[in-house]
């Protein structure tokens, strides 16, 4: 969850600073005396959207180290240490990727996998799940995390915000030059109004735009779920680790997730949750086996 969490929302920050940077640098003119050029508008929009979307990828790793203080074993200080580089190692052969950095954080019960590619990436656990789980629980985690970075979830993500983000900055700045027009008739739709507008527009839209992207997250997750049981060789020590999440209250969870916790509950904020609920989790697995 903190591996999308933090996705979406340095996916946003780069976004918005890169638009206030062209407006500033005045390269960004999609419109002149003969009015709105939508298709200069178009090119822009994909250019920001997409390279807010590359860029965050790129820093995705060292953002992730940054955010939870995790520590990346290099040299195992002890037995626990060995054991998780060892099983990380094995499960990374079977998936056919390069094994992982692997790495531990204080923290609730929880783990992420980041990076911008299948073989440079990070798989992290907390100190709450090496202390809540069972050694083949651990295990089926750190499968599921690997799963992420075996099917390439991070680009797949990357590619699917750099569509959404493509469209949030053509839709602010269309509404931003209609707003301007309204305000000044006579002038070229980027006035000040164009840019108050479309800035106001492009964060609310952008927060729309997540609902997709979790959207898309929650059906991932059920992916890396069925390969975490293959690699694993069976659902079931799956399964056990996500019964024993579903245990842990989400106001135990790190104050940097807490909001992406609780919206795995029933309610308005479940639309921008990135993992669907466990219970669904549990039964996909079930069927698996069946």
């Amino acid at each position: 969850m903190k591996r999308i969490a933090l996705f979406l929302a340095t996916n946003i920050a780069v976004l918005v600073v890169i638009s206030v940077l062209i407006s500033v640098l005045g390269v960004g003119r999609i419109a002149d005396e003969t009015g709105l050029d939508l298709g200069a508008l178009l090119a822009l929009s994909a250019i920001i959207g997409f390279t807010g979307a590359i860029i965050s990828l790129l820093i995705s790793k060292p953002m992730a180290k940054w955010q939870t203080g995790a520590h990346v074993i290099t040299e195992p200080a002890n037995s626990e240490e060995r054991w998780l580089l060892q099983a990380v190692e094995q499960l990374s052969a079977r998936a056919g990727i390069k094994t992982p950095e692997v790495a531990i954080y204080e923290g609730a019960p929880n783990a992420f996998a980041t990076g911008a590619f299948k073989n440079s990436a990070l798989v992290a656990v907390s100190t709450g799940l090496l202390q809540t789980m069972n050694q083949e629980e651990v295990e089926a985690v750190l499968a599921h995390e690997v799963a992420h970075v075996a099917n390439g979830d991070m680009v797949t993500m990357t590619l699917i915000q750099g569509v959404v983000n493509t469209f949030v900055v053509f839709l602010s700045r269309l509404v931003g030059y209609v707003v301007d027009k309204q305000i000044n008739k006579d002038g070229n739709g980027q006035g000040i109004g164009y840019f108050v507008t479309s800035l106001v527009c492009q964060i609310v839209f952008g927060i729309l735009a997540s609902m997709i992207v979790a959207w898309f997250s929650r059906h991932r997750e059920f992916r890396a779920d069925a390969g975490a049981a293959t690699y694993m060789g069976q659902p079931h020590s799956m399964i056990s680790a996500l019964a024993s999440l579903g245990r842990v209250d989400p106001g135990e969870l790190p104050k940097s997730i807490q909001t992406m916790g609780i919206s795995d509950r029933p309610g308005f904020l479940a639309l921008f949750s990135t993992h669907p609920p466990i219970e669904a989790r549990i039964a996909a697995l079930r069927n698996l086996s069946a």
